[in-house]
């Protein structure tokens, strides 16, 4: 039985003021661990399963700024964001070198909008993840159709909470059948290979983490155990789950990804429509 699914959770080093107002936004969207210092949210991470790391320019010191540059470097899966809520030369310098240090999210709440991007950040499938895999796929497809391109942007985002390629059906809004068919029509690899390889990315980036056990990975790509996931990567690629942590780092597992799955059939691609139905010449709609 699958475990009940809990809210994303984060961990801020903010202002009093601003802490109210994050719960208050966050409500049925995130938790957050509020660390009362960097080092506190440094542990944090450590130690538990974080979504985020939201600092407030305005509370981190000059002194502090190689932990900063520890939690980019050290935890990268892990996106760390500024959280500005005010506009003023204090703020502004420190985020320039909040820049330097390698931070490169930034959320405005004082904008209308500002807490609706926060939580789209946070809860979104992927993340952060997502965009570093869609910057090395998107690329390497040539030059697809708009339906594949849209395909592969739908499927590495979904990804990390889909295990089914009926799941990935529903997510995709097409017929399980019509949509297995045209990739062997295609002659592509099925949908059930590039889902599980699709995945395999994302656990591959969460197992660079340090502070993530086997467990937490799991977790996280919603399968029901270790174990379970531990009998995925074995049938995928025939290694052990710690095999595929000390062999595949997310940069190595992109290349595998890409030279097998993707650079090959980049020619089918220019014409693969994948989403959509055609509609024969004779009217039937196939």
């Amino acid at each position: 039985m699958q475990p009940e699914r809990q809210l994303a959770t984060v961990t801020t080093v903010l202002e009093p003021a601003m802490r109210r107002r994050l719960d208050a936004a966050a409500q049925g969207y995130f938790a957050a661990v509020h660390a009362d210092s960097l080092p506190h949210a440094l542990r944090t991470v450590r130690e538990r399963p974080v979504q985020a790391v939201l600092l407030s320019p305005r509370v981190v010191g000059h002194d502090q700024l190689s932990i900063v540059g520890a939690l980019v470097s050290r935890f990268p899966g892990v996106p760390t964001v500024a959280l500005v809520s005010e506009h003023d030369p204090v703020s502004s310098e420190r985020l320039l070198q909040l820049g330097a240090c390698g931070v490169r999210r930034l959320v405005d709440v004082s904008t209308r909008d500002g807490w609706h991007k926060l939580r789209t950040l946070v809860v979104q499938p992927g993340g952060g993840t997502a965009a570093l895999i869609l910057g090395t796929v998107i690329p390497a497809l040539g030059n697809p159709s708009e339906a594949c391109r849209r395909f592969f942007e739908l499927l590495v985002r979904t990804a990390p909470g889909v295990a089914t390629v009926r799941a990935l059906t529903r997510a995709l809004r097409v017929r399980p059948s019509t949509f297995m068919s045209r990739f062997f029509r295609a002659r592509l690899p099925s949908p059930k290979r590039y889902l599980a390889a699709t995945r395999l990315l994302y656990a591959a980036a969460l197992m660079e983490i340090p502070g993530f056990s086997v467990a937490d990975v799991a977790y996280r790509l919603e399968y029901s155990s270790a174990q379970s996931f531990g009998r995925h990567v074995r049938a995928v690629l025939g290694a052990t789950a710690g095999e595929f942590r000390q062999r595949y780092t997310l940069a190595v597992a992109l290349d595998e990804y890409t030279s097998r799955l993707i650079v090959p059939y980049r020619a089918t691609f220019r014409g693969f429509n994948p989403l959509h139905h055609g509609v024969s010449e004779t009217g039937h709609v196939y």
